[in-house]
């Protein structure tokens, strides 16, 4: 599945927040409680999972959501849909101060690997998972 392609504004500088522009049947999908707010023709649905793979089982669902599940996020994700025929806004904030930023996927090889709660929202179409490191030293701390 192909992502959509949204347009975003990001508002503010410590406690910033992101605006996206969704034009008709355009679809952000987001962490739960991170909305600030949305247009009134935007239809909210809360999703098992990221919703990447629309063609994927029971089965393929549950085993991602299940991934999700043993980092502490939430099984589910909401995803945002203009159900009108005009352009509308949905905003999007971290519940903590800090810098979000956009990231194009295809210059990164389609994959970035980030730290627990880093991710806001993006586009329909993107994977969201975890990632195992293969040394068992890595993430553990001493001092």
């Amino acid at each position: 599945m192909s992502t959509h392609e949204i347009d975003y504004k990001i508002i503010g500088d410590d406690m910033q927040c992101v605006e996206i522009e969704l034009d008709p049947q355009e679809t952000v999908i987001a962490e739960a409680g991170s909305l600030m707010y949305m247009d009134g023709n935007i239809q909210m649905n809360t999703i098992f999972g990221d919703s990447s793979k629309e063609d994927e089982g029971l089965m393929g669902k549950i085993f991602s959501a299940g991934k999700r599940l043993l980092t502490g996020e939430s099984l589910f994700m909401t995803a945002y849909i203009n159900m009108g025929s005009n352009k509308h806004h949905a905003s999007f904030a971290a519940p903590f101060p800090g810098k979000i930023f956009a990231v194009d996927l295809t210059k990164f090889g389609n994959k970035i690997i980030c730290q627990k709660d880093a991710f806001l929202c993006a586009a329909k179409g993107v994977s969201i998972g975890i990632e195992f490191q293969k040394k068992l030293g890595v993430g553990f701390f001493w001092w």
